[in-house]
């Protein structure tokens, strides 16, 4: 049985790799300042968010270290690879999303870029703490058994 892919969600990114290394408590979903060449270069799909993150700057939430390669068909009008893109939210959801980084210890981490049906580049944010060793080791043993399982009952059946 196949995933369910929502295909009005064309993904340009994703960070596979956040759901093992933080709790995921909370899913939003947030619009993002592009220029020109970025939102070109997003739709050519090789940007990165492995080690991005989103955290205050002012009184705006910010994406920063997210890579966004250079647009090969534009010259010196290309942009800055890793700047920091500012995430288009509503007052009261970025209020919340500072006050659970600065008050409660958690982590505000982009789990994909993605384009709407609209073609507007979102990004999928999660609200997240970090986890100890053991819960990774948990959720590798999960991981591990449900592969096996799907692996027992194809081959019974």
């Amino acid at each position: 049985m196949a995933p369910k892919t929502d295909p009005s969600r064309r993904v340009v990114a994703d960070n596979r790799a956040a759901r093992f290394h933080y709790a995921i408590s909370e899913t939003l979903e947030a619009g993002i300042s592009l220029t020109g060449t970025e939102v070109k270069s997003l739709r050519n799909g090789k940007a990165t968010i492995g080690e991005a993150y989103a955290g205050p700057s002012g009184n705006d939430l910010m994406l920063f270290n997210a890579y966004i390669p250079e647009y090969l068909e534009a010259n010196r009008f290309n942009h800055d690879t890793k700047r920091p893109r500012r995430l288009l939210l509503h007052r009261r959801q970025i209020d919340k999303l500072i006050g659970a980084t600065q008050r409660q210890g958690f982590t505000v981490i982009p789990l994909k870029i993605y384009f709407n049906e609209r073609g507007r580049a979102k990004v999928e944010l999660g609200l997240g703490k970090g986890k100890q060793l053991h819960d990774k080791r948990e959720s590798a043993k999960q991981r591990d058994w449900e592969r096996d399982r799907a692996r027992l009952l194809r081959d019974r059946g």
